[in-house]
């Protein structure tokens, strides 16, 4: 099983299949609108600018599971990252990224990479986990996605080689994603 097994809804409501993206590098994110990490949408659209033409795709995934940060349908969150961030790339319909109502391709990812931490250099990391254990310390259990912007890398092939938290460096996932697409 790969990513490319994995059918997805549009923010229109229809059915793409990830195997449209074979080849490319993908960075699939969990996303919401009103979040702390919300800003993260002009480093990803700064991301897809610089390698897009390379084989990078970014694909946004809304959820409004986290502190009900993503109200909006699925027309205004389409409208708000392009009006706000200039957001060019795919955002997918809103849906859940964990628990037993998660999408497929979220409960795949989570079990192709698992929970690594917070980084303890970004100055949220400790608010994020204080608010966690306060409010929702189930999140903290097992492998699940703990918060918005938790972003996967996946490689030409559709495997799935690494996993950032929302408090991750930003230079490190564009590290990573340059050496994915220098693998042909």
């Amino acid at each position: 099983m790969n990513i490319y097994d994995f059918v997805v809804k549009t923010n229109q409501g229809k059915e793409k299949s990830l195997a449209d993206y074979k080849g490319k590098v993908l960075l699939i994110v969990n996303t919401a609108s009103q979040c702390g990490f919300t800003p993260q949408f002009k480093d990803l659209q700064g991301l897809y600018d610089k390698y897009r033409e390379e084989g990078l795709e970014i694909l946004g995934f809304p959820c409004n599971q986290f502190a009900g940060q993503e109200p909006g349908s699925d027309a205004e969150v389409q409208q708000f990252c392009r009006f706000n961030y200039g957001v060019t790339f795919p955002i997918f319909a809103k849906g859940d990224v964990r628990g037993d109502n998660a999408q497929p391709l979220f409960q795949y990812l989570t079990r192709e990479k698992g929970f690594q931490g917070f980084d303890k250099d970004h100055p949220l990391s400790e608010i994020l986990t204080n608010a966690l254990k306060e409010k929702f310390p189930e999140y903290l259990k097992g492998d699940s996605i703990k918060w918005n912007f938790t972003k996967f890398l996946v490689d030409r092939n559709g495997h799935v080689v690494e996993r950032f938290e929302p408090t991750g460096s930003m230079e490190r996932v564009e590290k990573e994603i340059v050496e994915c697409l220098e693998k042909k």
